[in-house]
């Protein structure tokens, strides 16, 4: 959807989610992270962040809250599987990622603290 059709709220968020994005995608390249994709978008479910180093390959959700507890609760069950199943379609369309490891993280981003990033937030089961 535009930005131009949605109401004030909704901008806000979207244009602090692409910010905390961004914070994001920049603090895990000067970790040694390579970004292949942002905002993946898929049928299935979306990805904010997809990174890769060495061999890993990292599927990342991005939260930006008030603090970082708050943060930490808002991924929820039925997001973590969207997650998932658009990181299946991911690699059934990159299927030269197959063979690499692969971890499901998040990257928390409080009002004033730098960003905390959670290796293994998430398992599939």
């Amino acid at each position: 959807m535009s930005r131009f059709f949605l109401n004030k709220s909704k901008k806000n968020s979207y244009t602090t989610g692409r910010y905390a994005e961004t914070i994001a995608a920049m603090y895990l390249r000067c970790k040694g992270y390579q970004i292949l994709a942002r905002n993946y978008k898929t049928k299935v479910g979306e990805i904010d962040l997809i990174a890769r180093r060495r061999s890993l390959i990292c599927f990342l959700e991005v939260k930006k809250r008030h603090n970082l507890e708050t943060a930490s609760y808002a991924i929820s069950q039925t997001q973590q599987k969207r997650i998932i199943h658009a990181a299946e379609y991911f690699l059934r369309v990159n299927p030269m990622y197959l063979d690499f490891d692969k971890r499901f993280d998040a990257v928390l981003i409080g009002a004033t603290v730098f960003p905390y990033h959670i290796k293994n937030a998430w398992q599939v089961h």
